[in-house]
């Protein structure tokens, strides 16, 4: 069709170039989706997967996705409603594995070398006075996680307006190369070394390096005050995604045929540099996926796996042994008990070979991965309703989440809340009984919100809200930043013309409450 089409359009002398270049930019681009194959045809159990989503309903962390790759084909997937396999997530630290991979494209073409200082990249930024140890921080330094300051320096550095002197300003108590120590802010240096050395951000440099060949679109990143991607945290991205890059580096850089990255560099990347914790105990240590050794920006983990790894659950597993992948979007307050899923029920769930084919057990793996749901709030009270606060309106005192006043309004068959800030008015829908989709450019619960102000590069965000009522006088908004980890939960208590709020974010686990208090106003 193409080609009548094209010949129909274009002189015969520019058809040949004209195919020439669709089908070489078909080639860069790679494969939008990664193939399908029934679990059996790969070596893998139904069942096992099955006994997997079992567990999920059991674990203390809440599931939202998982791509399961064996031999390079998706043999399970699974999004929890109201997540959705079209959506992206907040990687957290699964963003450094890919500034890694930038600073690896960058050495490939000399644009940098391991060795090369950190002080020789940034003379502008230097603090009066170089100290011998910060002069010998290094690429590799960096990229290996012993920068040598201590304590990790992020929570403060995304503070200040210049995140590059601020970094370089700090004293170095370790002797670079030395010691382990998570420290996202050196990751945030690694990509404004990328930068600095390319001329492009992160995320644009690794647009026709990575994203393009891989078929990965609509990403984005935040970035810091001087437009820098912020590196260690931050970029978002589909599970699908997550997991063809889990794939890239699982067959050592190759992708359809095209050498991305090179093979040396993914083998040098993935391998143990550091260990987190040499004087570990062998038994702690054959228990816990945090002390198998620390790579470039990623993590080795037990039965000879490596991962890329983000904060409340967010994973790139490669099993080289077993070819497989599993990406996984979650929030857990324990991610070693996620991690343990996977070895407990995965890793055993594959063979050599193929299966005998089972069409009972792989229809009930369709089935469990198509009725994966996240429950909105319970009704529990029927009785009550939205008539006594339709239209009202409450005016609240001064408090830490910086909301003047909420108001609630029946709508399309649910609740419109609206949260007057100290900036912006921001309205939310709220599904009753079942979850209703929106946007909004309001602040989520985010690990560095206290630093949210500095941070742009991110669209208004998608929510999915619904409410219940505990009681008569009790109402139950949950809003899920279904872009993210997280969710916020609202309480509101009505006590005639009083309102009492708890506002809670889901990654306190119960620890921790905001009570606002505020009054009616006059209608």
């Amino acid at each position: 069709m193409l080609a009548k089409v094209s010949s129909f359009l274009l002189p015969s002398c520019f058809l040949k170039v004209f195919l020439l270049l669709y089908c070489q930019q078909v080639l860069s681009q790679g494969t939008a989706s990664l193939p399908r194959s029934l679990p059996e045809q790969q070596g893998v159990s139904a069942a096992g997967i099955i006994n997997f989503i079992d567990a999920t309903k059991k674990s203390k962390t809440e599931f939202h996705s998982f791509v399961f790759l064996r031999h390079g084909k998706v043999v399970a997937e699974g999004w929890w409603d109201p997540y959705q396999s079209s959506l992206k997530h907040t990687l957290y630290s699964t963003s450094k594995s890919f500034t890694a991979a930038a600073i690896g494209f960058a050495i490939t073409e000399q644009r940098l070398h391991l060795d090369d200082k950190v002080v020789s990249l940034f003379p502008n930024d230097l603090p009066d006075t170089v100290s011998p140890e910060l002069g010998e921080l290094t690429v590799k330094d960096v990229l290996m996680m012993s920068d040598g300051q201590d304590p990790d320096p992020t929570p403060k550095l995304v503070r200040d307006t210049n995140w590059v002197r601020a970094f370089l300003a700090l004293p170095i108590v370790n002797r670079p190369g030395t010691k382990f120590l998570y420290n996202s802010m050196g990751t945030y240096m690694l990509s404004a070394i990328v930068q600095k050395v390319t001329g492009q951000k992160v995320i644009d440099y690794l647009r026709p390096r990575l994203f393009e060949p891989l078929g990965i679109t609509g990403m984005d990143w935040e970035i810091s005050p001087q437009t820098i991607n912020t590196g260690g945290w931050g970029l978002r991205l589909k599970t699908e995604d997550m997991a063809k890059f889990g794939q890239l580096y699982l067959q050592k850089g190759n992708w359809n045929g095209r050498q991305l990255l090179p093979k040396e560099w993914v083998e040098e990347a993935t391998s143990m540099k550091i260990m987190q914790d040499p004087d570990a105990p062998p038994a702690k240590k054959d228990s816990n996926d945090w002390l198998q050794g620390y790579c470039y920006q990623m993590w080795r983990c037990r039965h000879n796996a490596v991962r890329a790894d983000g904060a409340f659950g967010q994973f790139i597993i490669m099993m080289p042994d077993q070819d497989a992948v599993i990406a996984i979007t979650a929030e857990t307050p324990d991610m070693q008990e996620e991690i343990n899923l996977v070895w407990n029920y995965v890793l055993p769930s594959m063979h050599d070979g193929t299966l005998p084919a089972d069409k009972k057990l792989d229809a009930k793996l369709r089935q469990e991965l198509s009725s994966l749901a996240l429950a909105p709030p319970p009704a529990a009270f029927q009785q009550a309703s939205l008539t006594d606060i339709n239209g009202s309106t409450f005016t609240l005192q001064p408090n830490e989440k910086k909301m003047q006043a909420i108001s609630f309004e029946r709508k399309d068959k649910g609740c419109l809340v609206t949260i007057k800030g100290d900036t912006a008015v921001y309205k939310m829908y709220f599904g009753a009984g079942k979850w209703k989709t929106g946007v909004t450019t309001r602040p989520g619960p985010n690990l560095l919100t206290g630093a949210r102000e500095h941070l742009v590069g991110i669209p208004a965000v998608k929510t999915a809200g619904s409410y219940g009522w505990k009681d008569e006088h009790t109402l139950e908004l949950v809003l899920r930043y279904i872009e993210s980890p997280h969710t916020e939960t609202m309480t509101c208590h009505f006590d005639g013309k009083n309102i009492s709020i708890d506002v809670q974010n889901s990654f306190d686990y119960g620890h921790k409450k905001t009570v606002l208090q505020g009054t009616r106003q006059p209608q």
